[in-house]
């Protein structure tokens, strides 16, 4: 059977009262824990899909662990490469040459980020080889061209490139000497695809070439950049990083995903906690309309409080009475906004009806993920915040004497 205390705080929710500004502010407060709770999950959630959103793309068209040699090009990358793949929990190498250089065509020029890529290892490492929108990933040379893998937005900013394009690489590294003096290298290539990562900044700054026309163009003498190499675990970097150093020892050494991106992911981290304090005022606000409400109701049932005390209620048992009064008003508002916020993620993760602009977001659509972690840390930091607010008026109640409700009766 039901305890009374939880009936007459069910009675007093359900009955119609004098003062009908106590069903307004019970009301207002019930929407308040409810637009609190839903907005809490709702924004932790968005910028939870967006971290990882954002990680995943990172992690995509980048390996997770980067080997490279202090002071120089790695002359041995065949050996480097078994070396690094004897060691436990890594699942792929690929060599790789990087460098700045000047993109031009018929009708623009811009600067881009070179990369010679193995196309035979690349996709161990990076997921490329699956992005690619138009063309393929042969980047041999055909017909006297090397081919030359762009970004889509690379693409449209210069003139509209398509695949078959040609396109002029001018690398400042290795002047060449003529009778008019240096002038920077370059080489004519023609678009053998089109890449599309979903990330503006590698889709309008990343130009992919094959890796021996690297060293060859750069002057590399058979030397590349670096290796990546990719993990099974993304978090288990720190400790497949130092066990590559050790294998291979000084002059080499690695840089992990997480150190690359280290002040992205904590400005990330954060900005969801401080999202969190903020959005958590919406529910404290909710709270004071509690206290006010609750203050009221003590008011104008200060002859029933009178009446249960003088049946041998005692004040443990009053004070029960407001503080689940309050309480089921926390967790109604609480589970209520849950229960929107759920629909709103679900339905915003399914159709993505939000819209980015990609030249100011890293992402196109707004990106969710729901995390029953959030859910729960949100439910239960909203119910205490409302079993706070029912204590002062519920120790007032408590603290009623019964002569004083009487008196005029």
């Amino acid at each position: 059977m039901m305890r009374y205390e939880t009936f007459i705080s069910l009675r007093y929710l359900k009955s119609k009262r004098r003062q009908s500004f106590v069903s307004v502010i019970t009301l207002i407060s019930i929407a308040g824990v409810t637009l609190g709770v839903m907005a809490l999950i709702i924004v932790l959630s968005v910028m939870r899909g967006f971290e990882n959103d954002l990680k995943g793309k990172i992690l995509g068209m980048n390996a997770d662990i980067v080997v490279l040699r202090s002071g120089g090009l790695i002359m041995d990358p065949g050996r480097i490469i078994k070396e690094i793949k004897s060691v436990p929990g890594v699942t792929g190498a690929s060599p790789f040459v990087y460098s700045q250089a000047m993109l031009s065509s018929t009708f623009s020029a811009t600067g881009v980020v070179l990369r010679g890529i193995d196309e035979r290892s690349i996709g161990s490492v990076t997921v490329l080889p699956k992005i690619i929108k138009q063309g393929s990933l042969d980047l041999k040379p055909h017909g006297g061209l090397p081919g030359i893998l762009v970004g889509n937005e690379l693409a449209r900013s210069m003139g509209g490139l398509r695949v078959g394009s040609i396109v002029r690489v001018i690398s400042p590294q290795g002047m060449v000497i003529t009778p008019a003096g240096e002038i920077p290298r370059f080489r004519r290539f023609r678009v053998a695809g089109i890449f599309e990562s979903g990330m503006y900044d590698y889709d309008s700054g990343f130009a992919f070439i094959d890796l021996d026309v690297a060293k060859r163009f750069l002057r590399l003498r058979g030397g590349v950049t670096g290796i990546e190499v990719k993990v099974k675990n993304i978090y288990d970097v720190k400790k497949i990083g130092k066990a590559i150093w050790r294998k291979l020892q000084f002059p080499y050494f690695t840089r992990d995903w997480m150190t690359m991106n280290r002040n992205l992911f904590s400005a990330l981290k954060l900005e969801r906690i401080t999202m969190f304090i903020i959005l958590t005022l919406i529910v404290w606000v909710a709270a004071f309309n509690i206290v006010s409400s609750l203050i009221m109701v003590v008011m104008e049932k200060h002859r029933d409080i009178a009446i249960l005390k003088a049946m041998g209620a005692t004040s443990r048992s009053i004070m029960k009475i407001f503080i689940r009064e309050g309480m089921i008003v926390g967790v109604f508002g609480t589970l209520l906004g849950s229960g929107l916020a759920y629909i709103a993620c679900a339905l915003l993760k399914k159709y993505q009806f939000i819209k980015l602009p990609t030249d100011v977001y890293y992402i196109s659509t707004l990106p969710v993920q729901m995390a029953w972690s959030d859910f729960l840390i949100i439910a239960g930091s909203a119910i205490g915040i409302c079993f706070l607010a029912t204590i002062y008026p519920a120790r007032q109640a408590a603290s009623l004497p019964p002569v004083e409700g009487l008196r005029y009766e």
